[in-house]
């Protein structure tokens, strides 16, 4: 199977095309950007995708890193232009002699790897991001994921203490091969979401808020009948800044299931009432170059 439909052929041509442009400008020769390097490692006790559990005991690793620049900066009204690319991991303590996908036996504990790239337009206050995620597990214990998602959000932070950061976000699975919820359709993804936070001079805190809503077949996990709430999330991160590049974050969230979710959640549990909800805890070390 392709890496790539037309669709992400098509965002991946768009980062192509202004990469050429751009570099070809007298601007970019001038004055090449800077490329930012982000990363970390985080622990988690609960893996939830979008509100779906993803390990049913111990702990999930995840290690991550992003490459970022901003090949074009203006006065008109596109600001900026923002392409990222990277990749995302999980390796769960927990996996040992698990069934994958071809009925074989595995102990292989990266559970998942995702490649991702965004094409980011910055009009000042608003921004829009297109992303192309591929989600694959190495231990070949759900299929492979493709996805083209559109972001818009508000940097309102010249507010102050006041700023919410809002955003919106649909994602649109490719594929019926793949699926988030191992359903029969693809499905479409809807995001709501505010990030408040407030800086300090040793810390700072966000307060991320979200809910996440199927559109189309997000949330029918096979059954033909798609459940429109997903889960809804809010959650407490504090991050301590380490020197000039480095950070420890940890936080607390709570996540809040639909009914189809909470059925799926608790798939296999003992307890007769399935769970509604969930607390995850994390803990994490950052960087940034």
């Amino acid at each position: 199977m392709s890496l790539l439909t037309r669709a992400g052929r098509f965002a991946f041509s768009v980062v192509a095309v202004l990469a050429v442009v751009l570099w070809a400008s007298p601007a970019w020769a001038q004055d090449p950007p800077p490329v930012v390097v982000t990363g970390g490692l985080d622990l988690v006790n609960q893996y939830n995708f979008r509100g779906i559990r993803q390990n049913t005991d111990g702990v999930s690793i995840w290690p991550y890193v992003d490459f970022g620049f901003t090949p074009y900066r203006g006065d008109g009204g596109l600001k900026t232009v923002g392409v990222n690319v990277g990749s995302w991991n999980a390796f769960h303590s927990q996996i040992d002699d698990f069934t994958n996908l071809d009925g074989e036996t595995t102990s292989n504990k990266w559970y998942e790897s995702d490649f991702y790239a965004t094409l980011g337009l910055g009009f000042g206050t608003p921004s829009l991001a297109f992303t192309y995620t591929s989600y694959t597990s190495p231990a070949n214990l759900f299929a492979h994921v493709k996805e083209l998602a559109v972001k818009l959000s508000v940097d309102d932070s010249a507010r102050g203490r006041a700023s919410l950061k809002p955003y919106g976000l649909v994602a649109f699975e490719l594929s019926d091969d793949g699926q988030a919820d191992a359903g029969d359709s693809k499905g479409t993804y809807v995001e709501l979401g505010v990030a408040p936070g407030f800086t300090g001079s040793r810390a700072s805190v966000a307060v991320p808020i979200k809910l996440g809503l199927s559109a189309s077949d997000y949330y029918e996990f096979g059954t033909g009948e798609d459940s429109k709430f997903g889960y809804f999330s809010i959650g407490g991160l504090v991050t301590v800044p380490m020197g000039a590049h480095a950070n420890i974050h940890g936080g607390l969230e709570l996540q809040v299931f639909g009914d189809n979710v909470k059925a799926y959640n608790s798939f296999g549990d003992d307890d007769a009432d399935p769970d509604s909800w969930a607390p995850i805890v994390s803990i994490g070390l950052g960087f940034a170059f």
